[in-house]
């Protein structure tokens, strides 16, 4: 009878990556949307590194994953590790296993906490062993940090100019998906929201290919914060969107994302493509933004410090600080927003977002995204920006399991609040898609409703309303900005602003 070999637990180590081999080694990137992806190659590229973006995951991938890693992981870790997995195959048949552990390395984003996404870097390397790859070097960026300094064999340097580079490039493309997707759906010519977009990404990524060296540190931290470029970038984007025609007297519920970190930002199999789904279903889709994770990581610093009050005589300058950040932070987001004749909609406030969603959620749970599933969801019902809120949750995933149960508690105070939980497993389509189009059907009736009734009120008429709009062209442009009146969808809206401006 043999017996089984014990081995002690090994941290994966990456064989070094060195600066001379920058000029010849590809960086492979993905996990974010795609407008991200491609600015944050130009981010890449202006350092002096050799970048390539992922393809975007499939349903083979997830395949792949279950196969090559755990079969029982949450499904955004099947995704990712069998896109690299199968994008590594491909092109070990083209030029070899050997060739691709010199030509490639990968990089991602690493963690800690109640949530697999600390070990997906475990994932990835079962799967390299499986596919006889162990040799590929993978580097992993703490999301923590913004000056992590060089990786092993200081080839890859994660400082202070990449990492303020990485996040203008998220703020920028988070405001410009934003307006996108308040566009789209009432686009008057079909497909041109979309070839605009496309023309704008490529426009930002040549903007930040080519920023100015400023430095290692604060001369970096300076320029981002001070210079124009970036809102005069956005500008000739808002100039590229104002281009398009729009009907906005098209009547439409306004579905809001919520959800686990990669499903509710990827575009494609992995949320089962949820964003264009609602979209020709019917809905104005109200994506999440990257920038309102960042601003939740600042927030938990600060609980971390708050627990000091009273034994750290430093502590209330510490919060201070990090306070300070924030709104620095939130001053950037909406200097941008304002380029883009504040369309974007604003972030909502960490600490609202916390006090609506403390009687269900403690804010010290770590994990997914925390108290702010329920925290977005109270905060979208509570200020009318959203007749429905759709989460999306891995499968088996404990935080996110987690929030559905003090969703519960939610529901039970609010039965009005209109909330679609979605377990995604990645290969139940059918049955996710339908739950949801049941919830969405009554988001449509209520946003019929609330649009007879801004109706009724203002004592206008569609057709009035169109006349109106016919002899005021500017107002049917995508750049025109129509202010948020109390009620939460785009037409009723519209008639609110109309009869404001007709003096009704």
């Amino acid at each position: 009878m043999e017996t089984a070999t014990l081995q002690p637990y090994r941290a994966y180590t990456p064989r070094p990556f060195t600066k001379e081999e920058r000029d010849h080694v590809t960086i492979l990137f993905g996990g974010l949307h795609w407008r991200a992806e491609r600015v944050l190659q130009g981010v890449f590229e202006n350092r002096g590194y050799k970048a390539q973006v992922l393809p975007t995951a499939t349903k083979e991938d997830l395949l792949t994953g279950r196969e090559l890693a755990d079969i029982g992981q949450c499904c955004p870790t099947s995704f990712t590790t069998g896109n690299l997995a199968n994008f590594l195959r491909s092109e070990a048949k083209r030029i070899g296993k050997d060739e691709v552990a010199k030509k490639y390395v990968y990089f991602t984003a690493g963690s800690c906490g109640a949530c697999r996404f600390g070990q997906y870097h475990q994932s990835y390397e079962l799967a390299l062993r499986n596919t006889g790859m162990e040799s590929f070097r993978l580097f992993l960026l703490a999301q923590d940090r913004m000056d992590q300094g060089a990786t092993t064999g200081d080839g890859l340097e994660m400082n202070i100019p990449f990492t303020t580079g990485a996040v203008w490039a998220v703020l920028c493309t988070d405001v410009l998906q934003d307006l996108e997707y308040q566009v789209r759906p009432y686009e008057v010519i079909p497909g041109q929201t979309d070839q605009i977009v496309k023309e704008s990404v490529e426009y930002l990524y040549d903007i930040f290919r080519n920023r100015p060296d400023r430095g290692k540190k604060w001369g970096a931290i300076l320029w981002h914060l001070t210079t124009d470029s970036f809102v005069k970038a956005l500008r000739e984007v808002s100039k590229k969107f104002e281009r398009i025609e729009v009907d906005r007297l098209q009547v439409k519920p306004i579905v809001k994302i919520t959800g686990e970190f990669y499903l509710q930002t990827v575009e494609g199999d992995p949320n089962y493509n949820i964003h264009r789904w609602l979209e020709s279903e019917g809905a104005e889709v109200y994506p999440a933004a990257v920038a309102v994770w960042l601003d939740y990581w600042m927030r938990w610093y600060v609980q971390g410090f708050e627990d000091y009050l009273g034994i750290d005589k430093s502590v209330r300058l510490k919060i201070a600080a990090v306070k300070s950040l924030q709104k620095l932070f939130r001053w950037t987001y909406n200097r941008l927003r304002a380029a883009l004749g504040y369309i974007p909609r604003e972030m909502p406030d960490q600490y609202e977002m916390r006090r609506l969603a403390s009687p269900y959620f403690h804010s010290r749970l770590s994990g997914g995204e925390g108290d702010m599933l329920v925290g977005k969801a109270l905060w979208a019902y509570h200020h009318k920006k959203a007749h429905m809120t759709c989460e999306l949750s891995p499968y088996s995933c404990m935080p996110n399991t987690m929030s559905l149960g003090a969703m519960a508690g939610v529901l039970g105070k609010y039965p009005d609040l209109l909330y679609a939980p979605l377990e995604i497993k990645g290969d139940a389509e059918v049955h996710a898609l339908s739950r949801c189009q049941m919830i969405l059907t009554e988001a449509k009736k209520r946003a019929q409703h609330e649009y007879e009734m801004v109706l009724h009120r203002t004592g206008l008429t569609t057709e009035k309303a169109r006349s109106y709009l016919d002899a005021h062209p500017e107002m049917k442009k995508a750049t025109y900005r129509v202010p948020h009146d109390g009620v939460v969808g785009c037409a009723a809206n519209l008639i609110l602003h109309l009869a404001h401006r007709s003096g009704r």
